[in-house]
């Protein structure tokens, strides 16, 4: 566990420019509080106190401003910047090295149960105000433009702008191509 928090606040220093302490960071910083909150209802949830895990959940809801339902599955050094409004649904997957900055919503498009919440690869930032919404998957590597609403899947390392979010390649990244060697024009519009 302590192993796991050093981890964290290492990665909020090598993200966060604002970041001058890891004490200031262990104190301060709501979004850690809210996925170190997290990961102890998500221990309760997997023991199957899920009432208990639910009652945590919504406590540090409470305390943060952060909604991390129980059942979600979130990765290493994940980090929530500036915490509040932050909204993960319970089938929601959050790979590692993630980045998500405040008001985001990973949330579902549906009232039937199962997969219903989206999955985010590795390496990747969420800007303010993003929401991605549905069973769908984000490639590792892509960057979510602040407010943009991702409804579809996006490849690796793509950029998401606008509303509804267009996929393009992030600059210095090769366009993919298809089975013929040609890339799709309409990553570029």
């Amino acid at each position: 566990m302590f192993a796991r928090t050093r981890e964290d606040i290492a990665a909020v220093r090598r993200r966060d420019p604002a970041a001058r302490g890891s004490f200031e960071i262990w104190l301060t910083y709501s979004g850690m509080h809210a996925v170190w909150g997290y990961r102890f209802a998500h221990w309760l949830w997997t023991a199957r106190a899920f009432f208990l895990a639910r009652v945590v959940s919504q406590y540090v809801r409470f305390l943060t401003g952060v909604e991390i339902h129980p059942a979600a599955q979130l990765g290493r050094r994940v980090i929530i910047d500036h915490g509040s409004g932050v909204v993960i649904g319970e089938t929601a997957i959050v790979g590692d090295d993630v980045l998500i900055y405040h008001g985001v919503t990973l949330g579902g498009t549906s009232a039937e149960g199962g997969k219903r919440h989206p999955t985010l690869g590795n390496d990747i930032v969420v800007g303010a105000g993003a929401a991605i919404l549905g069973n769908i998957t984000i490639g590792s590597g892509s960057v979510v433009g602040a407010g943009a609403v991702v409804v579809a899947d996006a490849p690796a390392d793509s950029l998401l702008v606008g509303a509804p979010a267009v996929a393009r390649p992030k600059r210095g990244t090769k366009a993919p191509v298809d089975d013929f060697g040609y890339t799709d024009p309409a990553i570029y519009i």
